[in-house]
């Protein structure tokens, strides 16, 4: 069983990938991580199942779950208030 942790995760899209490279198998997301409530909505559609926890920086380092692969996004340039 590959373990992931998806930080900064969007909509999902990396996990996505890294899932369908598995076709769905033995692949298991523990923890993600997301600030956008937009993007809350959208991840929850693709992932349901999946319990989001907010904004990582209110978020303590030993309560994330060791993991194999962690998964970290970065700001979609036209759309992210960071930029």
């Amino acid at each position: 069983m590959l373990k992931i942790t998806d930080l900064f995760c969007g909509i999902g899209g990396i996990r996505l990938d890294l899932e369908q490279t598995f076709n769905h198998r033995n692949v298991e997301c523990f923890f993600s991580s997301e600030i956008n409530p937009y993007s809350v909505k959208t991840y929850q559609a693709n992932f349901p199942n999946t319990l989001i926890f907010g904004d990582i920086a209110k978020i303590k380092t030993q309560d994330i779950p060791d993991h194999d692969v962690l998964l970290a996004g970065f700001p979609c340039q036209p759309f992210s208030q960071a930029g």
